[in-house]
């Protein structure tokens, strides 16, 4: 018999709430900075909001941003529109107008909800920028597809709506009408590319997704799961959000993580379990007071290397904590360790592939399955592999194949016991406290600074974030710039987390990373940083 998801879990969100709501009532759903809901009540506010969604002609298939931070209010918006079979379109916080207007405009968003500001971003001001109609009436030029944006806060331009107003009334309930295949969300990705892809995402792959992995983790009934990850991101939607409902945990969550803040909660919510990358287990362990905190931790999972992984275990308690593997084109996990196995094996970075996953290691030029032990180009196919790259056929062909393999553009070992291993990234991309960054969008950006004339951006190790980037910026003629311009200029120009943290102005590349056909070499260049900052630390 073939393997089938289906027969382990809820493959459509009303399915997957009507249960929660129907075996554990009572026990909290989540607990956020807007408050905090039983799975019941969750069900009723869903069923509200759908109704609203519906009396404002939002329907099946249309495509609707959410420019909100975590909360309920951006559970409940999720949760209804996938309910009603619409597509969730989740914008960055971080990002800048222009990367936004790119966002809405490349996956034809017609509506947004938005907060009128999040911890220090003005989004009212950021959309201005974008669309000066919201101050009269929509749509603009610049996104002739939006046409209508209601507001969560008091900031309510002319232009647009007031969240209050849309919940008011009582408008029938249409009631559920999402399919398992229906597209549930559209989840932008650096990739490879100066312009971000948008991964098409279904019910069934985040639902499985979803379920297996906090099976995996360990979460049971009435579990308190913290995790902090940002809900604009599949580690906030899947492995956060429907990792919970799946499994019936308490979501507790953050607007950002700060580690004072998260210790004091996972004390006062008696946490079982903790998600987050590197940084943030180490901020965690590192933090100068943690001694004088009672944790109640029993395990969770880290995207982090060993040592985080055992130090996490031992210091904090969470010894059942497991490591995963995967990326937003999977839903996102390809391979977990399973918090049942010995800590040696969980720790290891050697995990099983999610059941009903065809995972192998193939040479990345000719496509041979690799032997176990050797490195290859990690491939999957099966039920949590996106449907594809939205408007991208193209960009889609390059990486999934006619017949459902996902090329991930990662390197990895498959193990005689048919764990898999992740080595390293045959893309080139830097991995910055938890986001993708691509060098080439981030060089794109740089390209637009007047007095820049070539930009060459790599990654190098950071001790805060694991991983920032770096520029090497060539100067036009008759122009000057020194280092802390162009990190000042970057701020105002792009997300925080795509800024370099380093910046060196040089004459060509020729001496330092360019082939003899003239190719620039990012592996010398990324050698050449290196060196560059221990030469600036020992002085």
């Amino acid at each position: 018999m073939s393997f089938s998801i289906d027969r382990l879990c809820p493959v459509t969100v009303q399915d997957m709430l009507a249960r929660a709501a129907a075996l554990a009532p009572d026990v909290e759903a989540l607990v956020a900075p807007d408050g905090r809901i039983t799975f019941s009540a969750l069900a009723e506010l869903v069923a509200k909001t759908r109704a609203a969604l519906a009396a404002a002609g939002i329907r099946k298939g249309d495509h609707i941003g959410l420019c909100l931070g975590n909360g309920i209010a951006f559970e409940t918006l999720f949760l209804a529109l996938g309910t009603l079979g619409a597509v969730t379109v989740p914008v960055n916080t971080r990002l800048k107008a222009d990367e936004i207007a790119y966002a809405l405009r490349q996956s034809r968003v017609t509506r947004l909800f938005t907060a009128d500001r999040l911890l220090n971003a003005d989004f009212i001001a950021t959309l201005r920028q974008i669309m000066p109609g919201i101050d009269t009436t929509l749509p603009s030029p610049k996104l002739p597809d939006l046409t209508a944006i209601i507001v969560l806060g008091d900031n309510v331009p002319a232009g647009c709506g007031s969240y209050d107003d849309f919940m008011s009334g009582s408008p029938a309930d249409p009631g559920p009408q999402a399919r398992p295949d229906d597209t549930l969300l559209i989840q932008y990705t650096s990739g490879t590319t100066a312009y971000p892809k948008g991964v098409m995402l279904s019910h069934r792959n985040m639902l499985g997704n979803g379920f297996v992995s906090g099976q995996r983790i360990g979460l049971r009934t009435g579990d308190r799961f913290h995790s902090s990850r940002p809900f604009f991101h599949v580690a906030g939607t899947t492995l956060s959000i429907m990792a919970c409902l799946q499994n019936i945990a308490t979501l507790v969550t953050m607007t950002r993580f700060e580690p004072t803040e998260a210790l004091d909660l996972l004390q006062a919510e008696r946490c079982s379990h903790f998600s987050g990358n590197d940084t943030m287990a180490l901020m965690l362990l590192n933090h100068p007071e943690r001694s004088r905190y009672r944790l109640h931790l029993r395990g969770g999972w880290i995207a982090g290397s060993q040592s985080v992984l055992r130090r996490m275990a031992a210091e904090i308690g969470a010894r059942e904590v497991v490591s995963g593997y995967g990326l937003s084109e999977a839903s996102p996990n390809i391979a977990q360790s399973c918090w049942w196995e010995p800590e040696e094996v969980r720790t290891s970075g050697r995990m099983r592939p999610q059941p009903g996953l065809e995972v192998t290691v193939n040479d990345p030029s000719s496509g041979v399955v690799r032997a176990p032990g050797e490195t290859g180009e990690i491939r999957v196919r099966g039920w949590s592999v996106m449907k594809g790259y939205f408007d991208m056929p193209e960009k889609t062909a390059e990486v999934l194949s006619a017949d459902g393999w996902l090329a991930t553009g990662d390197l990895g070992r498959m193990g005689p016991d048919g764990r898999l291993e992740f080595v390293g990234r045959l893309k080139n991309i830097v991995r910055v406290g938890g986001e993708n960054v691509s060098p080439e969008e981030v060089e794109d950006r740089l390209h637009l600074h007047p007095a820049i004339k070539q930009a060459q951006v790599v990654g190098v190790p950071d001790e805060r974030l694991v991983e920032v980037c770096a520029a090497f910026v060539v100067l036009n003629e008759g122009t000057s710039a020194t280092p802390q311009d162009v990190i000042d200029w970057s701020r105002e120009k792009m997300a925080g987390y795509k800024v370099p943290r380093h910046v060196w102005i040089v004459k060509g590349f020729e001496d330092i990373g360019m082939t003899a056909s003239s190719k620039i070499q990012k592996t010398k260049l990324a050698e050449h940083a290196l060196a560059l900052l221990e030469q600036e630390s020992a002085a």
